[in-house]
C-alpha cells in the first residue's frame, strides 16, 4: 500500500485577516513531491487557514492514491492534537472543516504529527505565497511558486538530523534548482479586491470584528433544498453596514464587471419533498425531472451566448447540471468548493416535520442562531455565510471582467443576492429560488454591485 506524507500550514494576516494556506504531498519512501496546493481564502483566522490547508492536502493525496497510508504533519499543535482525538473541537469554525477533514481518508488510514515549524517549511511558504498573491488581487500560482527552490536545502538539512528519511529527492531538487535561475518577477495587477482597495471591501472588512462577524455570520440563514417552515420562523433585528459602495450614477469608467450568472441545480428525488439535501448527505443525482431541466437551461444559454466561464460546486447535482451546460457551449467546468451546499448533518434527507420528532432541541437551537450547527456536525449557517464571502471576492478577483456561470445551490445563491442588494438577513426568507432558476449579479470594481436578474424560470415553459 502507497504511504505519502501530507505537509500543511495556514497564516492570517492579523488573525483573523487575509489567510492563506499551503499543502504538500510527498513520496514517503523517497521525500520527492508529488502535489502542491495553496489558495488566498479572504478574511479568515489561522486556524480556519491551517484547518483548509490540512483538507486541501489530504484532497490532493486521495487525488493521487485513493488506497494510500497517509501521514500528516504539521506545526500546529491545535489541529493534530484534534485531529488525533485527544483534545475536543469547541470552536464553531473548526467543527465542520475537522469533519470535512476527517471524510477524505478512513481514519485508520491517517494519522497526525506535530512538527516544528522549521520543518514545515514547503508548507508554510506555500501558505505566504498565497497570501502574497491574495494582496495583489490574484491567485497562487503554481507555475510561479519558488517555494520549493533553494531553500529547501535548509529543510532537508533539518529533516535528516532529525533522522527523517524523505530527503533524498528534497537535497536531488535543491541541487537541480539552485542551479536555475528563479522566474522573472511579474507586475503586480490592480489589488481591485484587497481589503483596503474600496469601500466595499472596507466594509467587508469591518465584518471580522467580533461584532461585524456575528452580522455577516446571519446572511446564511437558508435551508438549502428544504426552503419550508424552518426559514419563514427565523427573524433578526440585526443592522448590517452596507456591503456595496455608495449609490451614484456618475464616476469613471470602470470597465467590464465580474458578471457572475447563477445556475440553481436541477431538481433531485429530494427536492420536490423539500428534504434537506445539503453536502453531508448521499449527495444525489438529478432526477429526470432535473435532467430535463438542465438541458433546457442549457438551451436558453446557448441561445443568449454571453457565458466565457462555468464554475460549480463540487455536489452531484450541480456537477451534472454544469457538464450539461457546458457541452452546449463547449466549456470546460472548474469545481469550486466554496460554492458547496450547507452540511446539515444528522438532518439530512430528512422533512422539517421528522427532524422536529427526532431532534426538538437542536433544531430549535438551530432555528434561533446562525451560530447553532445541525445534529451531528453539520454546518452552520455563520459558516457557510463566511465561506460563501470568500468565495464571492476570490472569484470576482479571479473573473475581472468576464461573464461566469456559477452552478450552485439555494442558500449561496441567496446569501449572494442578499449582500449585493444590502439587504438585511431576513430578506433571505423572501426570496423564491426554484430548481433549475437563473439570477445574475455584476460585481464592478469599485466594490458596487448590480442585481440584474432573480429566480428566471422562462426557459423552463
Amino acid at each position: 500500500m502507497r504511504e505519502l506524507v501530507v505537509e500543511a500550514d495556514g497564516g492570517s494576516r492579523g488573525n483573523p485577516g487575509p489567510a492563506g494556506y499551503g499543502a504538500v504531498v510527498l513520496d514517503a519512501a523517497t521525500g520527492e513531491t508529488l502535489a502542491e496546493r495553496a489558495e488566498y481564502i479572504g478574511v479568515a483566522t489561522n486556524n480556519v487557514a491551517e484547518y483548509r490547508g490540512l483538507v486541501a492536502g489530504l484532497r490532493a493525496a486521495l487525488e493521487l492514491f485513493p488506497d494510500a497510508v497517509v501521514h500528516v504533519r504539521m506545526d500546529s499543535k491545535l489541529v493534530v492534537e484534534q485531529m488525533s482525538g485527544r483534545w475536543k473541537i469547541k470552536h464553531p469554525d473548526m467543527k465542520p472543516l475537522a469533519a470535512e477533514a476527517a471524510r477524505i481518508f478512513p481514519a485508520g488510514r491517517v494519522r497526525y504529527e506535530w512538527i516544528p515549524r522549521e520543518r514545515n517549511k514547503h508548507a508554510d511558504r506555500l501558505a505566504n505565497e498565497a497570501m502574497d498573491a491574495g494582496r495583489r488581487g490574484e491567485q497562487w500560482s503554481a507555475s510561479a511558486s519558488t517555494a520549493a527552490l533553494t531553500p529547501a536545502a535548509d529543510l532537508a538539512a533539518a529533516r535528516a538530523a532529525a533522522g527523517d528519511p524523505a530527503t533524498g529527492a528534497a537535497r536531488a531538487r535543491a541541487a537541480l534548482t539552485a542551479r536555475e535561475a528563479r522566474p522573472e518577477p511579474q507586475a503586480e495587477a490592480p489589488a481591485l479586491f484587497a481589503p483596503d482597495a474600496t469601500l466595499a471591501a472596507r466594509a467587508r472588512a469591518s465584518l471580522t470584528t467580533a461584532a461585524g462577524a456575528d452580522r455577516e455570520a446571519a446572511s446564511g440563514a437558508g435551508a438549502g433544498d428544504f426552503e419550508a417552515e424552518a426559514g419563514r420562523r427565523a427573524t433578526t433585528g440585526v443592522q448590517e453596514p452596507p456591503a456595496v459602495a455608495a449609490p451614484g450614477w456618475s464616476g469613471p469608467d470602470l470597465g467590464a464587471p465580474a458578471t457572475f450568472v447563477l445556475l440553481r441545480h436541477g431538481e433531485t428525488a429530494l427536492t420536490p419533498e423539500k428534504r434537506f439535501s445539503g453536502s453531508g448527505g448521499t449527495d444525489p443525482e438529478l432526477s429526470p425531472a432535473g435532467l430535463r431541466q438542465a438541458e433546457a437551461v442549457a438551451a436558453a444559454l446557448a441561445a443568449r451566448g454571453t457565458v466565457q466561464e462555468i464554475v460549480s460546486s463540487p455536489l452531484t447535482r450541480c456537477r451534472q447540471t454544469a457538464q450539461t451546460v457546458a457541452a452546449r457551449l463547449g466549456l470546460d467546468v472548474r469545481v469550486e468548493q466554496g460554492l458547496r451546499e450547507t452540511d446539515f448533518g444528522a438532518w439530512e434527507g430528512l422533512t422539517f416535520a421528522e427532524v422536529r420528532e427526532r431532534y426538538k432541541d437542536d433544531l430549535d437551537a438551530w432555528l434561533a442562531s446562525p451560530k447553532a450547527a445541525p445534529t451531528g456536525g453539520g454546518e452552520s449557517f455563520a459558516t457557510v455565510a463566511r465561506r460563501v464571502a470568500v468565495t464571492r471576492d476570490r472569484l470576482t478577483a479571479t473573473y475581472a471582467g468576464r461573464t461566469v456561470l456559477l452552478v450552485t445551490h439555494v442558500t449561496p445563491i441567496k446569501t449572494l443576492i442578499r449582500l449585493a442588494l444590502g439587504a438585511p438577513p431576513e430578506s433571505l426568507f423572501k426570496m423564491e429560488l426554484s430548481a433549475a432558476s437563473l439570477s445574475a449579479i455584476a460585481y464592478y470594481a469599485d466594490g458596487n454591485a448590480s442585481v440584474r436578474l432573480l429566480n428566471d424560470t422562462s426557459h423552463l415553459r
